[in-house]
């Protein structure tokens, strides 16, 4: 299983440098030489910044129209509330922020808050706000909170310079895949989606993937994800016909429950020679599957990754055992 034990080294080909507290603001580097992270460790500081206003400090301190990337961290208790006041404090400033391209919410580590109870809410305000932003990234579980909905949303929408979407979750709703489906993004080059599992809020369907999978409002589509899937062999076999395949560069069905019947669908598909790289890893394929995969695609220069190293079987208490995905209940 994968846990989150550390936060973004980099973001927009930028590396990180996290603001820091009161008093310790000497030698920051230049506005645009950097990916901003906004958010202290939790349970580090002997009295805890609330998010809002260690941003307000941010953009006292620093000239933030030059500002081309900025990392969300740990917002006041991520397991009970969403960060709605962290986008209000965004698109306030958005007339300023005219430089941002690359934007990720909820770079909270594992050690601060799981990733199936991080919070989330409708993310796609900040999208419209910021017209020219090229990359997004969100980090989202379904919150703790009884009867409130803290789960993320991502109605459809149209964005002309996105150019890569990042989801990560123990569980991604069918609301949230449906919306990206919907979505008109005719920039848009990387789309990762970590699907999850039933018992963490993953209620989609695969068939909740044949907008993607046609490619018809993906036109410059190059990476493709659909990982970290408990229905991983029914994604596969979905993948193996569909049209949006033939112009990728780049497929990664990796994390999740593959096992032999899903890679014999994707193997008896359509041909994947053309790509520059086929990533599996952590999968549960026996060696003869593995074998017919490296056999087919290594000498037309695919680059496949099988590494299973990290895939661990669940046993249940009856003990069946099954192949389990790779951010989701094993992740506690």
């Amino acid at each position: 299983m994968r846990t989150h034990d550390d936060h973004l080294k980099e973001l927009y080909g930028l590396p990180t440098f996290t603001f820091p507290v009161p008093g310790e603001t000497a030698g920051l580097p230049e506005p645009d030489a950097a990916a901003w992270r906004i958010g202290h460790e939790r349970w580090e500081e002997e009295e805890e910044e609330m998010w809002i206003e260690t941003f307000d400090r941010f953009r006292a301190e620093v000239d933030i129209s030059r500002v081309r990337a900025l990392i969300v961290g740990i917002w006041d208790d991520p397991e009970d509330t969403d960060p709605s006041e962290v986008i209000e404090g965004l698109l306030a400033e958005r007339d300023r922020l005219r430089s941002l391209r690359s934007l990720f919410l909820g770079d909270i580590k594992d050690i601060e808050c799981h990733i199936s109870r991080i919070s989330q809410t409708d993310v796609t305000p900040l999208l419209t706000a910021f017209p020219l932003l090229e990359e997004l990234g969100v980090r989202a579980g379904w919150g703790s909170s009884l009867g409130e909905n803290l789960t993320l949303d991502f109605p459809a929408l149209r964005h002309d310079a996105l150019r890569s979407l990042t989801v990560q979750s123990a569980g991604l709703p069918a609301d949230v895949v449906r919306g990206v489906g919907a979505s008109e993004l005719p920039a848009l080059e990387h789309l990762d989606l970590w699907l999850g599992a039933t018992d963490y809020g993953a209620d989609h369907e695969v068939a909740d993937l044949e907008p993607i999978l046609s490619g018809a409002r993906l036109p410059r589509l190059r990476h493709l994800a659909l990982r970290n899937s408990e229905l991983q062999d029914e994604v596969a076999a979905a993948v193996a016909s569909a049209p949006v395949v033939a112009r990728l560069d780049v497929l990664n069905l990796s994390d999740g429950a593959l096992t032999d019947d899903g890679a014999i669908a994707l193997l008896s598909g359509q041909p994947l020679t053309h790509l520059k790289k086929l990533d599996l890893h952590h999968n549960y394929l026996s060696e003869p599957v593995r074998h017919r995969i490296r056999e087919t695609l290594e000498p037309a220069g695919v680059e496949v990754n099988l590494d299973r190293s990290d895939a661990e079987w669940e046993e249940d208490a009856d003990g069946t055992v099954s192949p389990n995905i790779s951010v989701g209940p094993l992740s506690y």
